[in-house]
């Protein structure tokens, strides 16, 4: 498989070339490539956005700095900047078409198609994706970034189901009761935004560009969010821990986010720990880093924690 570059779509700011095209891969990927105009040999990185976003979440901040994924072609990686299959510029899929399966499959043609071992990096939504891949496409996978990353079957209880209505349900969670269809496409609402993107107690959020954020929020395929919230036990699983073992992995998280509690994402961490992962879990708030929420790429301290990630990820893969 091959990453296929869209003529026109090339231009060079500040020593970065960027680029964008789709990987050979069903359903199609869209990406968008950043790279330092002059190779040094550090590994390329896959930046992979969580739900309701799109790719544009590491490219830019909503107060208009540069994303991660400039941060990092900086520092001499290039970085693929997928959209899911079925979302944002690669192009629509019917909700109950578009599974986990679905999305991992397409991404994994994509790290395929880079041609070298990549970091992997994900968020949110998208961080059973990443454990998936792992089990899939380890041999491409150099280490893996979660960040505030979701967690596969094999630890996340199973929702606790308040009610059943036709082709609805409601389920309880962290920041109180969540309504999903299994075939209407429900978008975000501001309280949602507030208590999950944000986080009710996080003071690193740009808020004078939220009304912008909140704008370019999109759907969350139905099917996709019935196994993230693992209604009777829908999200994906990890049959196979061999590709974990001795995998360089860290966890990274905000002390203001709602859903990824130490508690949660240490979870996370302990798991991947017993399935051979050499793992790292680094919690902001020990680093002395407060007020952070969900949205890390996107916060006032962005590049800071970027610092961070890829301090490590150099030092993982030097």
């Amino acid at each position: 498989m091959a990453a296929s570059p869209l003529k026109g779509a090339a231009g060079t700011v500040d020593g970065i070339r960027r680029d964008s095209g789709f990987a050979d891969t069903s359903p199609a990927v869209y990406f968008d490539v950043l790279e330092p105009d002059r190779p040094t040999g550090r590994p390329p990185v896959v930046m992979v956005h969580g739900g309701g976003h799109t790719g544009t979440c590491y490219l830019a901040t909503p107060d208009g700095r540069p994303g991660w994924a400039a941060y990092f072609a900086r520092r001499g990686h290039r970085v693929f900047v997928p959209d899911w299959p079925g979302m944002g510029r690669s192009g629509f899929m019917a909700g109950q078409a578009l599974t986990g399966e679905v999305v991992c499959r397409a991404l994994g043609g994509l790290i395929e198609s880079v041609g070298e071992p990549v970091v992997l990096m994900t968020h949110s939504m998208s961080g059973v994706y990443g454990w998936k891949l792992v089990e899939t496409h380890g041999a491409h996978i150099l280490a893996v970034v979660g960040v505030a990353p979701s967690a596969p079957g094999d630890v996340q209880p199973q929702a606790e189901v308040i009610s059943r209505d036709g082709d609805e349900v409601v389920v309880r969670r962290a920041g109180g009761a969540r309504r999903i269809s299994f075939t209407a496409l429900t978008p975000p609402e501001p309280d949602f935004i507030r208590a999950k993107f944000l986080g009710p107690d996080s003071t690193r959020f740009p808020m004078a560009a939220l009304d912008f954020y909140a704008r370019g929020l999109g759907y969350t395929p139905p099917r996709l969010m019935f196994e993230r919230q693992n209604v009777d036990g829908a999200q994906l699983r990890v049959a196979d821990p061999a590709p974990f073992r001795g995998k360089r992995i860290l966890v990274i998280t905000g002390a203001c986010d709602v859903d990824h509690t130490r508690e949660v994402d240490g979870a996370v961490v302990d798991w991947l720990g017993k399935i051979g992962a050499a793992v790292e879990f680094r919690f902001l708030a020990d680093e002395g880093i407060d007020g952070n929420g969900h949205m890390l790429m996107l916060e006032q301290n962005s590049d800071e924690i970027a610092g961070i990630i890829a301090d490590w990820v150099e030092a993982a893969t030097g």
